[in-house]
């Protein structure tokens, strides 16, 4: 009986834990995702099976792109390489599940990493940024969240002049750069069924967001108006492009953090 006992304890303490994916992650989309290597320069998990991985809900560092020191690019691809390459890892998926290179677009989870969810080690150890594509509404708060955190001890890439959160005076030099924008909306408008916040007194010159019309559904969607951001500080992010001033375009209220 002691030896029947002593073994099942053995076996009980040898089984892990069943990993604890978060409800906003959506289902399982690849229980077994055997990782054969990272491929840059996007940084997609690819298989064994051929298929690939984009991490969804995170922006990598990018030298060119960003305009910024190298090494920043270089561990961050050192990282998920090492948490993420050789490992069996889990895969989850919102609908639309594929992007348009046929990758699945996933929550990514290692059960043998200290911090399982793999966006949000990335995020917590400043080797990433937070990037909902316009479709996308998953997580949104938790990564955020995670991101912040980073941000707070100025770990990784927050430690670099290139990748602080700009005012929106800041952004004379920015365009063709994906930017974190900080500011209070001086004012709110549709024209042409296209939302307009604007960040200072004169349109021509002040920085703008712009909600495309086709876009507006989603906001109406989460019974929202982008007129009601007037007079509030709001943290936006984007490719930051020039249209009279600078301008960033977004999809969705999920791409909008409310701070006041």
């Amino acid at each position: 009986m002691r030896s029947t006992a002593l073994t099942l304890a053995m076996v009980v303490l040898g089984c892990k834990a069943a990993l604890a994916l978060p409800d906003c992650a959506g289902p399982v989309e690849i229980g077994h995702a055997r990782i054969m290597r990272v491929e840059r320069p996007n940084d997609a998990l690819v298989l064994r099976d051929g298929r690939a991985v984009h991490m969804e809900g995170i922006r990598f560092p990018h030298a060119a792109q960003d305009r910024a020191p190298v090494i920043f690019e270089q561990q961050a691809f050192n990282a998920i390489d090492a948490m993420a390459r050789g490992q069996v890892l889990t895969v989850t998926a919102m609908a639309p599940k594929e992007d348009r290179y046929d990758r699945v677009r996933g929550q990514v989870f290692n059960e043998d990493n200290p911090e399982p969810w793999l966006q949000i080690a990335l995020l917590k150890s400043g080797l990433a940024r937070v990037e909902i594509a316009p479709d996308r509404t998953e997580c949104a708060a938790e990564l955020y969240a995670a991101e912040a955190q980073a941000r707070a001890q100025r770990l990784g890439l927050w430690a670099a002049p290139n990748y602080q959160v700009r005012t929106p005076e800041q952004l004379g030099t920015d365009a063709g750069t994906f930017q974190i924008v900080e500011g209070v909306v001086v004012s709110a408008d549709l024209r042409d069924g296209r939302a307009y916040l604007d960040f200072g007194p004169d349109w021509r010159t002040d920085f703008t967001v712009t909600v495309a019309p086709q876009d507006m559904a989603n906001f109406r969607r989460d019974g929202l108006d982008p007129r009601d951001y007037q007079g509030k500080r709001i943290r936006v992010r984007g490719i930051v492009q020039r249209f009279n001033g600078p301008e960033i375009e977004i999809a969705n209220p999920q791409q909008i953090e409310v701070l006041q």
